[in-house]
């Protein structure tokens, strides 16, 4: 891991967009990115999210969300009490772009984020993982996510227009910072 060429950090509007082109750019047949699009886009301007990157090179090839707002949540997960408050936020959109993977770059950009949400005032962060995650689940362990919350349905945008939205059985997580 080359970590004189990587940096961490708050991401701006324009880095949000780019990463989101980037992804909607691998997955054309996928509508789901556009969605996520929107979304990342309208809970950056409505202060309702905290988007951290990961910069290699000048590209940015990891990312993750924290929640800090209900409406934030709103339209993803069904029943999302219990997922955020004002002392707890809750992170999503874990993303590394595939030959980063494994390399520790996605690690020391979570490790930045819970120091800046420490920092900010947040004492809890939470998370989400389907139970067929299981690497998924190991790290999350491994990184302190122990303390379970709860099971619910988190629903997915289609993929295509003709799709119904997808839906998936989550288990939730917490931990103190």
């Amino acid at each position: 891991m080359n970590y004189m060429e990587y940096k961490c950090k708050i991401a701006t509007l324009n880095e949000i967009i780019e990463k989101a082109d980037y992804e909607i750019k691998r997955h054309p047949q996928n509508n789901m990115w556009l969605v996520f699009k929107e979304r990342a886009i309208a809970n950056y301007k409505e202060n309702n999210a905290i988007t951290y990157i990961g910069i290699f090179k000048n590209d940015i090839i990891c990312e993750a969300t924290a929640i800090i707002t209900k409406e934030g949540l709103k339209g993803d997960i069904k029943n999302f009490e219990g997922l955020l408050d004002e002392n707890m936020v809750y992170l999503s959109g874990f993303r590394t772009n595939k030959e980063f993977e494994g390399k520790g770059y996605f690690s020391k950009l979570f490790r930045f984020m819970e120091k800046d949400l420490k920092e900010k005032g947040y004492n809890r962060i939470s998370l989400g993982v389907e139970p067929c995650e299981v690497r998924n689940m190991q790290i999350y362990f491994k990184w302190g996510f122990v303390n379970y919350i709860k099971t619910t349905i988190e629903h997915l945008p289609p993929q295509n227009s003709d799709l119904k939205p997808k839906e998936e059985i989550v288990n939730f997580y917490y931990k103190e910072l």
